[in-house]
């Protein structure tokens, strides 16, 4: 819909402020030379710990200080994991999995060598409810860590559970962390790390402006190909692509404006990357707020809402409509939704229900993508009567809305713009719409006993089609509650230099250690 289309001419202005501000800062370097690798961080770090980090940069920086008994593939080589801290990760039964750790793995600050008691310690404190980490949801399938040796040890589980490898195991959740380091610390950390065994270490951390690693000297692991990794700190995507542009990067995700113009122009000795990504995004709206009380007036929301004209506009229709929260890509995807676009539908139902003048306040972040949906949003609802009042916040005040630990605003959300990282595994993606995580991510405030249900089955089940069936329904239960609007699955694009091969992992999200030149 060309009345909503915004092309990279028009961000140029307002990304050109974050381009000069970026331009100022001290040490910034516009050529690649030598062993320093330089990458886009897309946000600035806030907790570093495994048990309680919030996700963007701080995955990508943890995956380059701790280490994890598994890491996936890069996602273009296709499913599936190698070992990684584990010399052997075997599984011995359904529910065991045995594992032995390098010899040569040591933890910083003189702690002494990685053992099976910091695993167990690290995976029990996460899944512990007294630790309240957000994260607890992936240790649900564990019943205890056993050591069998200093470096030896096997992890017994419930029950079986498919995702427990690829879900649990090699994410940040599973990051192994120092017993004795952290309990010294008191528990918990933020950007002090007190420990580390993997293959690099923070040497400056500029505030909101840039990250720099280097080699750690006690790893004994294969060497990284780069001995310096500088995150430059650029939220903007418009203005990460002209600072790539401008040679001060030499990897950046861009969005799909950027997309669209380097297909025709690409900067020079650059290659583009673009896949189907699993980053999924939806309008949450909140059941339990009165303004949706009726059903009729969230039915008919939904059949307002036009997702074409959103992949058109905010996308470059470069993006696909999504059918739920599972990609095309993952057992349990739907073919289709369950209410196509009416606008003749939607207006009757609110004539039905008696709605007039209905307001609603529309929260989402402040990039130009959440943005331009929102404008979408608005025109779409205006044109059956509902008028849309957007409100834009930063990343550090946006992940506190439906936070409960935050305060009382996650009771009052009336409707949020939401984008979540997905997993390899439909049990990621659904994970955080179960009743366990209303006040933590479940901003709809959603809550099915059936779908718990539901989600303590498809864990369980290892045979791929009824896991399929168990994860269509749960997203039939998602769409016929009224509380979701399921945009997309974001397309992945990227721009790299030429020479530079990265590592992706499947959310999109970097792992640093294994980029290595073409």
């Amino acid at each position: 819909m060309s009345a909503f289309s915004m092309n990279r001419r028009q961000f140029v202005l307002g990304a050109a402020a974050g381009m000069s501000a970026l331009a100022l800062r001290p040490g910034l370097s516009y050529a690649v030379e030598g062993d320093t690798l330089v990458v886009r961080g897309a946000s600035d770090i806030e907790i570093l710990d495994p048990a309680f980090q919030n996700g963007l940069l701080e995955e990508e920086v943890g995956r380059c200080l701790f280490v994890s008994l598994n890491r996936l593939n890069d996602v273009r080589d296709g499913a599936g994991w190698t070992p990684y801290a584990a010399s052997e990760l075997t599984e011995k039964s359904p529910t065991e999995i045995e594992f032995k750790l390098h010899d040569w793995l040591v933890w910083t600050g003189d702690f002494g060598p990685v053992t099976a008691e910091d695993v167990k310690y690290s995976f029990e404190r996460v899944a512990n409810p007294a630790n309240a980490s957000a994260w607890a949801y992936a240790f649900d399938a564990l019943k205890e860590v056993e050591v069998t040796g200093e470096r030896s040890g096997i992890i017994r589980l419930k029950s079986p559970s498919s995702p427990f490898w690829v879900t649990t195991l090699p994410y940040y959740m599973g990051h192994i962390v120092c017993k004795k380091a952290v309990e010294a610390a008191g528990g918990k950390f933020t950007t002090e790390v007190p420990a580390s065994a993997g293959p690099y270490v923070i040497e400056k951390w500029v505030l909101k402006q840039s990250l720099s690693l280097v080699l750690n000297p006690a790893w004994k692991g294969p060497a990284p190909t780069f001995a310096k990794v500088r995150f430059e700190i650029i939220s903007d995507d418009e203005a990460a692509a002209l600072a790539y542009e401008s040679k001060a990067i030499d990897y950046s995700k861009i969005s799909l404006n950027t997309l669209a113009t380097y297909r025709d122009t690409l900067p020079e000795k650059s290659s583009l990357i673009q896949m189907d990504g699993n980053r999924f995004v939806w309008l949450a709206i909140n059941l339990n707020n009165p303004k949706f009380a009726d059903e009729k007036v969230r039915r008919a929301l939904q059949y307002a809402l036009d997702v074409s004209q959103v992949m058109d506009g905010s996308y470059s229709g470069l993006a696909a409509a999504a059918t739920g929260v599972v990609p095309p890509s993952m057992v349990g995807h739907r073919d289709a939704i369950l209410y196509p676009a009416d606008a003749g539908k939607a207006q009757a139902l609110l004539d039905e229900a008696g709605i007039s003048g209905l307001t609603i306040e529309l929260a989402a972040q402040n990039d130009k993508t959440s943005q331009l949906t929102c404008q979408i949003v608005q025109a779409l609802f205006g044109a059956v009567g509902v008028t849309v009042d957007i409100k834009a916040y930063d990343d550090a005040v946006y992940w506190t809305l439906g936070d409960k630990s935050a305060g009382d605003t996650w009771k009052n959300l009336e409707m949020v713009l939401m984008n979540f990282a997905g997993g390899v595994d439909p049990s990621e993606n659904l994970t955080w719409f179960r009743p366990s995580q209303i006040g933590a991510y479940n901003w709809g405030q959603f809550d099915s006993p059936e779908f718990e249900d539901l989600y303590q089955k498809g864990m369980a089940e290892t045979d791929p089609e009824k896991r399929g069936v168990i994860y269509r329904k749960m997203q039939d239960l998602m769409e016929e509650s009224g509380g979701f609007i399921f945009l997309t699955h974001e397309t992945f694009a990227a721009v790299v230099r030429e020479g530079l091969k990265p590592y992706i992992m499947a959310d999109g999200y970097l792992y640093i250690p294994k980029f290595t030149r073409a």
